[in-house]
């Protein structure tokens, strides 16, 4: 199991992956779009390339064959072994999926909501496939059982593709991730941060420090 980190600010990247504990990166339009709408692409990817380690998948926007071909192109010259190209679930999807398997380039396939779309996904060679967990709860039911079934039949049939699970909203989500089978929860930084408190550890690390500070001293009649 990994850890990803799913943002597209690369000061955010760099002092995440500082605590040896994050394994890659995802980032999609909507994040970009918020964080740096004027960003330019292809320089905000560099610079999280500089800063990171591991896969960094960068989504297509396009929506016919040819130019989610020419995207995926572009994005994977950045650097062949570490771009992974997101494609978006469809029929269109599918066909530049294969297609980009065939050229042994790293996939990510996504907006995935059932585990009939991930096994699919899965049979055509994609490196990930990711269920996209908030939004799954947002249709009113436990994403955990369709993160389950996928891994299940992903074992079952010794398919190589993993299982990211993005779209994670509570710290609750990423355990729940690592508890239904997930190889990889992609989290936001303030997500990643909650995971590191609790109000025990902290009391209990005042508690340590504060008798060794005060080692020594006597104590009053």
């Amino acid at each position: 199991m990994a850890l990803f980190i799913d943002s597209s600010d690369p000061k955010e990247v760099q002092d995440l992956f500082a605590w040896g504990a994050i394994s890659g990166v995802t980032t999609n339009p909507l994040i970009i779009a918020k964080e740096a709408p004027d960003a330019d692409l292809g320089e905000r990817i560099r610079e999280i390339l500089k800063v990171s380690w591991g896969d960094v998948s960068v989504e297509l926007t396009t929506e016919t064959e040819a130019q989610m071909m020419a995207e995926s192109e572009q994005y994977h010259a950045w650097d062949p072994k570490r771009i992974c190209i997101k494609v978006p679930f469809s029929e269109i999807g599918m066909r530049v999926l294969h297609k980009l398997v065939k050229r042994g380039v790293k996939t990510n396939v996504t907006c995935l909501m059932a585990m009939n779309q991930a096994y699919l996904a899965a049979l055509a060679g994609a490196t990930y496939v990711s269920i996209f967990s908030g939004r799954v709860r947002d249709l009113g039911y436990s994403p955990a059982p369709i993160i389950e079934a996928t891994r299940k039949v992903i074992d079952r049939e010794g398919l190589a593709s993993k299982i990211i699970v993005g779209s994670i909203r509570h710290m609750h989500d990423v355990n729940e991730a690592l508890e239904a089978g997930a190889h990889v929860p992609t989290v936001t930084p303030p997500i990643l941060r909650k995971m590191l408190w609790h109000p025990r550890t902290e009391e209990t690390i005042r508690e340590f420090n504060t008798a060794w500070a005060n080692r020594g001293k006597a104590k009053g009649p």
